[in-house]
């Protein structure tokens, strides 16, 4: 009966033993945490790259984010588009950036000279303005000067943003002075109001026109090339992924005209 209660024992430590064998074998952590690799299967860190871009930039840059993702696995291209001197107020302020890409140059020099901008932007592409109006343009509007009609309800960007800024060019160089229904943050907005019918024709660039086929027409104007607006981008000072930026500034500034050429932009001089 002793021998039998020996044996006994005898297989359970054996068997625990084994048991301990397999499970270090399959768990090599000396603390028993697994490891899970970063998605993409390359077993280093998720990183989010953080973009601020100019409003009219929208339609390319979604799909540049979404190239260069593929192409970097385990990165996510986070964007926030706006008016570009508002982005600029915002980085001023403390806002977290890893890349500016701006609707032009002036706006670039300011976010330059407030010291948050790393390195020595780089224009890539360029654009112009031209007149958004209702399918089918039923007020007939055909030139720069037929935005001044009785009647007609005409919306521009303000001033301080770069699309604003633009049309102010235009306007000086025409001595024709428009009298718009309402001044826009940005030019997305001012193509809203001629989708939604709150306005018969608005003044943006000829890249938000393209991407908005269907919704909206778009009236070239010769005078456009008078205000052409060129985009630069950098890296934003103090980026916590400042060599994923300078990827992404090249990725832009190379593979991505390709993209850009598809809704208007002129390559950059």
């Amino acid at each position: 009966m002793k021998k039998l209660a020996l044996a006994v024992a005898a297989v359970a430590l054996f068997a625990g033993a084994c048991s301990s064998s397999d499970q270090a074998s399959s768990n090599p952590n000396a603390s028993g945490t697994v490891t899970v690799p970063a998605p993409g299967g390359s077993g280093g860190e998720a990183k989010t790259l953080t973009v601020f871009a100019a409003a009219s930039l929208t339609e390319s840059f979604t799909a540049l984010g979404k190239q260069f993702e593929a192409a970097h696995p385990g990165v996510t291209v986070k964007f926030s588009f706006a008016g570009s001197s508002g982005l600029v107020q915002q980085l001023t302020n403390g806002a977290k950036a890893d890349v500016f890409a701006s609707a032009d140059q002036a706006t670039m020099d300011k976010a330059t000279q407030g010291g948050v901008i790393d390195g020595q932007p780089t224009v890539f592409a360029t654009n112009k303005l031209a007149i958004a109006v209702a399918p089918g343009n039923p007020k007939s509007i055909k030139s720069f000067s037929d935005l001044t009609k009785s009647g007609l309800k005409v919306v521009v960007c303000a001033q301080q943003v770069p699309c604003g800024s633009a049309a102010k060019k235009v306007e000086d160089s025409t001595k024709v002075t428009l009298k718009p229904a309402s001044e826009e943050q940005d030019v997305k907005s001012v193509l809203a109001k001629v989708q939604s019918g709150d306005a018969d024709a608005g003044l943006v660039y000829v890249t938000d026109a393209t991407s908005a086929a269907g919704k909206v027409d778009k009236v070239d104007f010769p005078e456009a090339g008078q205000a052409t607006n060129s985009y630069p981008i950098a890296v934003v000072k103090g980026s916590a992924q400042a060599e994923l930026a300078k990827q992404f500034d090249d990725f832009v500034l190379g593979e991505g005209k390709a993209e850009l050429s598809k809704v208007g932009f002129g390559e950059a001089k």
